[in-house]
């Protein structure tokens, strides 16, 4: 997943990452360490207790030897490489074994030189032994080879966290990364949307005698801006004091009004209007209800076919407007009314027209549907 970042998100992806490795890194040098210091306890103990075993059972031998009068076998306990032993008189002394190192005899346990060193006296001087002492081998080998596997493993589970906390900080920086291509976007189609008349007024002017056609041109301009501003205004000033000011409108006369723009527009792509219209009133801010009807109509025109038609119905409490335009796929159709949302670029628009328009139906309950086939086209219907 590649996510090309500004200057601004890198660093909040940097930080983010520093701050989750950073704590991650000493949640589970914690975690190790506790379960080093247990393993190593639990080592102990065992390392212990087997020689505590192995003393009880050649102490026995000992024991056992001398009450049956039998000889009692030195040399086989000699030969293992799990540990060295010595036998030691009632001074102390040693009398044979293959352990060398000095012996502190007040102690029962002794930590010496990386190795532990257990002393027994439990013979009581059978055999004239009083003293066993006996030395590990194993311990500080076995817990070489455990701070070698916890470092493994750590290694293992760090580098897991790094690589899953890399992908969640691209993920949770990808929405507004996507967010900022959407408000780019936006910019770059308004400027385009707002050149388009600014243009078309600019090269009408050019002359003092403007005939009927230049006239026409300028004001259809004029509108477009003004409707551009007032879509603007909309959206981000979030004007609600429209229904504050609530009315009795008559739809059918505000319609046929409002398609006396609409239609020039039309007349360009040789688009038939056809009407059916019953008389309706209904309680409407009669601004929101032509923003609402502006951006259908405009948008069943620009994305109509060459000599395509435009079916708007007015009956039994609803508003349908058919076109036979290029149609949305099934897909797409859930995403229309989100903010930028732009279904296709084949034709201009900044995409805020049907957030408008769905803001503007929630705002008075209008319930709002749309059937749409590609290449057939799309029919919105508005139940009041």
């Amino acid at each position: 997943m590649v996510i090309d970042l500004t200057a601004s998100e890198k660093s909040t992806f940097f930080r983010f990452l520093f701050l989750y490795l950073g704590s991650s890194f000493i949640l589970v040098i914690m975690l190790a360490f506790f379960y080093f210091q247990n393993e190593k306890t639990l080592y102990y103990d065992l390392t212990k207790s087997n020689m505590q075993n192995e003393v009880s059972k050649i102490s026995s031998k000992i024991i056992f030897a001398h009450m049956t009068n039998n000889e009692f076998d030195k040399d086989y306990l000699l030969k293992t490489n799990d540990y060295k032993i010595s036998f030691y008189n009632e001074n102390k002394e040693k009398i044979f074994g293959n352990l060398d190192d000095e012996i502190d005899f007040t102690k029962t346990i002794m930590d010496y030189k990386k190795h532990f060193i257990l002393i027994d006296s439990s013979t009581l001087g059978h055999l004239g032994v009083y003293y066993i002492a006996i030395k590990e081998n194993l311990f500080y080998e076995q817990i070489s080879k455990l701070k070698m596997n916890i470092v493994f493993i750590f290694l293992l589970i760090y580098s897991f966290i790094a690589i899953i906390g890399f992908y969640l900080a691209k993920l949770f920086l990808k929405p507004i990364k996507d967010e900022r291509i959407k408000l780019n976007n936006f910019i770059k189609d308004t400027t385009h949307e707002l050149n388009t008349p600014i243009s078309a007024i600019l090269m009408s002017t050019e002359t003092t005698n403007l005939n009927e056609k230049q006239i026409q041109r300028i004001r259809l301009s004029a509108k477009r801006i003004s409707e551009i501003y007032e879509d603007l205004t909309y959206v981000f000033l979030q004007n609600k004091q429209n229904k504050n000011t609530l009315e009795i409108v008559d739809l059918k006369n505000l319609i046929i009004e409002q398609l006396e723009y609409f239609t020039p527009l039309a007349s360009k792509k040789s688009i038939d209007i056809k009407l059916q219209l019953e008389q309706f009133e209904y309680k409407i801010n009669k601004d929101d209800f032509i923003r609402l009807f502006n951006n259908l109509i405009s948008n069943a025109i620009k994305y109509n076919k060459i000599a395509g038609t435009i079916e708007i119905t007015l009956k039994n409490n609803e508003l349908i407007i058919k076109d036979t335009g290029i149609g949305i796929s099934k897909d797409k159709l859930k995403d229309i009314y989100k903010r930028y949302y732009r279904a296709t670029n084949e034709q201009g628009g900044f995409g805020i027209g049907l957030s408008i328009v769905n803001q503007i139906c929630n705002n008075y309950n209008i319930k709002i549907e749309v059937n749409s086939q590609l290449k057939q086209g799309t029919i919105f219907t508005l139940k009041f």
